[in-house]
């Protein structure tokens, strides 16, 4: 059966027209290569070239297999190159998640825009999900990378996962415009003991909600939630409607609605993890080349 170089060989004569020059393009002497297109030949069972002394003309054999040469070469040396694109994890697949806040932090973004520039090749697939459910799914296989809100809490998780921290982004309460607190630099937790909370429900956004109780807690009381919200941006509409005060990553600034005011909290625990998460024996190479962005991100004071 012929072979790549045998087909390389034979293009080089095609186009040249001569065994002479064909051979000096292919850096090698005339009598290889001619054993080379003779054994071609053979192998096919069919005349490629018409030869004399003074010239080289393709058979009509020779000009249909001229075009399937250049077809095969062409299509190996695609493979080579995509290849050595996923060995480089340049291509491929990377399935991504993301908790619902973290599409509000600017690392989401910046990260993706970043990648998506070394890596222009690889399809990235986004979901949202909590935090919980995307340690479950890097687990399970499900995903490959995963924006989250806090670590794992089984250690034998911790230990089958990696994690790279990029923020411990401050908490802030949202009150309604009118509130007497709402014009406040800061606010102490205890100030708003006797408040009604709006939260998500713990089992959907387990970390949040802890958090709140957390703080709470230190400062004295049990928080009261008297209404949940599935979404942050839902929970947020019913504290602008007066239904209570929730407690919030400070990205969600960013949204804007009319009665609507954000205050800090004073509390060193008053913050919310955020960090890139993947398996620990992961070694692929399109996952390894987003885990450098996100360094390089952070590093380079992106996120």
């Amino acid at each position: 059966m012929f072979d790549f170089r045998q087909l390389r060989y034979y293009v080089a004569v095609c186009e040249e027209l001569s065994f002479t020059r064909a051979a000096r393009r292919l850096h090698l002497s005339q009598p290889p290569l001619s054993q080379q297109i003779q054994a071609l030949e053979q192998d096919l069972g069919v005349r490629l070239l018409e030869r004399t002394k003074r010239s080289v003309a393709l058979t009509e054999p020779g000009r249909i297999f001229l075009d399937h040469a250049r077809q095969i070469l062409a299509k190996a040396d695609e493979a080579r190159t995509q290849v050595a694109a996923a060995a480089a994890g340049h291509s491929g697949q990377l399935r991504l998640a993301y908790t619902v806040s973290v599409s509000f932090h600017p690392s989401l973004p910046r990260v993706l825009l970043r990648y998506g520039q070394v890596a222009p090749n690889v399809r990235v697939e986004l979901c949202e999900l909590y935090t919980e459910p995307q340690f479950e799914a890097l687990l399970d296989g499900q995903i490959d990378v995963g924006f989250v809100r806090d670590e794992p809490q089984r250690s034998i998780d911790a230990r089958a996962l990696r994690m790279t921290v990029l923020d411990r982004e401050p908490l802030l309460l949202a009150l309604p415009s009118g509130h007497p607190l709402s014009g406040r630099s800061s606010l102490r937790m205890d100030e708003v003991a006797r408040e009604s909370f709006v939260a998500q429900p713990r089992e959907v956004a387990a970390t949040l909600y802890d958090r709140l109780v957390l703080l709470a807690n230190k400062a004295g009381f049990q928080p009261q939630v008297r209404r949940h919200a599935q979404q942050v941006n839902g929970m947020l509409a019913m504290v602008a409607a007066g239904l209570g005060l929730a407690l919030v990553p400070a990205t969600m600034r960013t949204v804007r609605l009319a009665g609507l005011s954000y205050v800090p909290v004073e509390d060193p625990d008053a913050y919310m993890l955020l960090a890139v998460a993947s398996r620990a024996n992961d070694d692929s190479p399109a996952l390894a080349q987003f885990l450098s962005v996100v360094t390089e991100t952070a590093v380079t004071g992106g996120l």
